[in-house]
């Protein structure tokens, strides 16, 4: 599975968290955001989302991916840590239909940042946002 793939499986996990219809609804849109690497727009509807839900560990691992790329390591950092530290770790299926625990990905996320993984993204958001 490509890096920028990988990234996009971490992002359709939040969909997986029972949240209020307006959250998912905010969810979705940024990740076509994300998808279409407007990254920006992400993490202004993940930031409102957060305000809601700040102990959501698929929000907070999906900010850091949308911070990740926009090279933003340390924000993204705090975010991944921010889930590996929920009260509330939740089981998450990714897009690829496998089910994993909100701290192992979010172990998996922090990995990849210290890893220079979400560079190569964050060079092409650099292009189009």
């Amino acid at each position: 599975m490509a890096k920028s793939a990988l990234a996009l499986v971490f992002f359709a996990a939040i969909a997986a968290f029972p949240a209020a219809a307006q959250v998912q609804e905010g969810t979705e849109l940024a990740a076509g955001n994300l998808a279409r690497g407007e990254t920006t727009s992400a993490i202004a509807s993940l930031e409102i989302q957060r305000e809601a839900s700040p102990d959501d560990p698929a929000l907070l691992i999906n900010l850091g991916i949308a911070y990740a790329h926009m090279g933003k390591d340390q924000m993204a950092r705090a975010m991944f840590d921010a889930a590996l530290k929920s009260d509330q770790p939740i089981e998450l299926e990714t897009a690829d239909g496998k089910a994993t625990d909100s701290r192992r990905l979010a172990r998996k996320a922090m990995a990849m940042l210290e890893r220079g993984e979400f560079r190569a993204s964050a060079s092409r958001v650099a292009q189009r946002d």
